[in-house]
């Protein structure tokens, strides 16, 4: 084995035994094994620390990541998508640009850091945390910004995960209404998804398209903010613009156009998929062991604060909508 993989294998060694452990107690519970994940991370980091022969393995769970990403365009149904119709399109657009807005403006108000506002706002408006890491890979923020947006974003996953069905019944909302509207609301494909089947397996297919709809603008997002970013430092040259971009992205849209052009069959597809999703449990374990608890003190509550209210917000917009346009 070369140098490299004597210095990178322990660390992931250590993420795949967590990872392994977080899907069991996740398969055996109702709580999301990514969010297992990051909270068996954060507790290693902080009872235990992570020793140096262990660092090098599990600082490449950015790798592990944005794998993840570029294997999640094989779940990307074109098809699915079309059949939706314009007016969920439309929908989640709004749902998108009402929540970074809300974000960017309300964040501002807060005094919430120029890094830390956009991924917040990609986070809680496309899809999470695969968001929270695209937009802050082409805008090269902080490790430290990226790592507490990414903990906020799975700590709104894991709240929603349990209250969003039980608001939905007590609403009455109907199964497809139901699937449309948590797939408008909720930050995390996994969360959408589950929360969607938990009521039904209607619920849970409309859930799962018309979160895959936002999931689509991670790039547009992301390449906004990269230009937005790149021409308030002044530096509005190509090249600046392509250094921040984040290429995973383009890895992302050619296994989406090869999955719709059944270059992938369903049995390579299904392949993929889970492939994608240890791939996420790995790196979520990562995320949660660089995500240090001191942080939230030292930063405040107040971007928890700011994505409770784009939270409320959105969802409420959302829930209107659905109701009335659907």
């Amino acid at each position: 084995m070369s140098p490299v993989g004597n210095r990178v294998l322990p660390g992931l060694v250590v993420l795949a035994v967590l990872g392994i452990l977080a899907r069991i107690i996740g398969g055996a519970t109702v709580v999301n094994p990514l969010v297992v994940a990051i909270v068996l991370g954060v507790l290693v980091a902080v009872f235990v620390g992570v020793p140096s022969w262990a660092e090098p393995g599990v600082g490449r769970y950015k790798l592990l990541l944005e794998t993840g990403i570029v294997l999640l365009g094989a779940s990307l149904a074109v098809d699915q998508l079309v059949a939706t119709g314009p007016v969920i399109v439309v929908l989640a657009v709004a749902v998108i640009a009402v929540g970074v807005g809300f974000t960017e403006v309300i964040g501002r108000l807060l005094g919430i850091g120029r890094e830390l506002r956009p991924l917040l706002a990609a986070g809680g408006s496309v899809c999470g945390v695969s968001a929270v890491v695209a937009v802050g890979s082409s805008i090269d923020s902080d490790e430290s910004a990226i790592t507490y947006a990414a903990g906020t974003i799975l700590l709104f996953d894991a709240v929603t995960l349990v209250a969003f069905p039980i608001v939905g019944s007590l609403l009455g909302v109907p199964d497809r209404l139901f699937g449309v509207w948590a797939g408008l609301s909720l930050f995390s494909t996994g969360p959408a998804a589950a929360v969607g089947f938990s009521m039904s397996e209607t619920a849970g297919q409309w859930a799962t398209v018309t979160k895959l709809i936002r999931n689509t603008f991670i790039g547009v997002l992301a390449v906004a903010y990269t230009v937005y970013h790149v021409a308030d430092a002044k530096r509005t040259n190509v090249s600046q613009v392509w250094s921040r971009f984040p290429k995973f992205l383009i890895g992302f849209v050619l296994v989406a156009m090869l999955a719709n052009l059944n270059v992938l069959d369903e049995s390579a597809r299904t392949s993929v998929s889970l492939v994608g999703d240890w791939l996420f449990t790995l790196a979520f374990v990562g995320l949660g062991i660089d995500l240090n608890p001191r942080q939230f003190r030292t930063t405040g509550l107040r971007p928890v604060a700011v994505v409770l209210a784009q939270f409320v917000t959105v969802t409420g917009l959302a829930y209107l909508a659905v109701v009335t346009l659907l």
